[in-house]
């Protein structure tokens, strides 16, 4: 199967880069380019790519609400938004993984890894959480930290054992890293994380580290 992928980004070099990239790849091809976020989104509907690499800051509407709007969108589940940015540690960032973006990428990321996250993405994997993106999230979570809230409700509709499985998830262990540390099969984490998401009705991965954190489950640095 061919992975489908919408561009958005305001610089039309930018975006010529990327398709270049992308289209010379066997199995990605680029169906479309936006250069703000209302296009993003119109074009999200219209053409239901698989992955959308959104640029955070763009006039008009910015990558943050267009990803808001795409993730939110029940129709657009299948849809998977990587925000691409020029910083590595961007309250921007942040906001865009709050608001559903399945991972971050630099713009200035080695072509190999580019295309190696963006069919990891497509395949619902989570090449893109790790440790990078879990020291972005304790980062913001420690500005937070005064005005932190308590546990999220929906933790308690967790068992001991999922419980057990999303803080060491959310410290960017792959399901075969979560197995070997809590002496479990890989299929049996593949269960537990699968039932995880629909409980606390995450989206990905990425959402379930910025739950962690921000429940109070896990402390940076801890």
């Amino acid at each position: 199967m061919t992975i489908r992928v919408l561009l958005v980004d305001d610089q039309m070099l930018v975006r010529a880069g990327f398709k270049l990239l992308i289209d010379s790849e066997p199995g990605l091809s680029v169906v479309g380019e936006a250069s703000e976020g209302s296009e993003a989104i119109e074009f999200t509907r219209a053409l239901r790519p698989d992955v959308v690499l959104m640029d955070i800051r763009m006039p008009g509407m910015d990558g943050i609400a267009a990803t808001k709007a795409i993730t939110s969108d029940p129709e657009l589940t299948d849809v998977k938004v990587v925000v691409l940015t020029t910083f590595g540690h961007d309250e921007y960032v942040f906001a865009a993984l709050r608001a559903g973006a399945s991972g971050f990428l630099m713009k200035d990321t080695a072509p190999d890894e580019l295309v190696s996250a963006v069919g990891a993405v497509a395949k619902g994997d989570s090449l893109l959480l790790p440790r990078r993106t879990r020291h972005l999230i304790e980062d913001f979570v420690r500005r937070d930290a005064a005005e932190s809230v308590p546990p999220a409700p929906e933790l308690e509709s967790l068992s001991e054992r999922e419980l057990e499985v999303l803080a060491v998830l959310a410290r960017g262990l792959s399901n075969q890293e979560i197995a070997d540390k809590l002496v479990l099969s890989p299929l049996t984490v593949k269960t537990h994380v699968s039932r995880i998401l629909t409980k606390l009705g995450a989206r990905d991965r990425a959402q379930l580290v910025v739950i962690a954190y921000e429940s109070g489950l896990l402390v940076p640095g801890e």
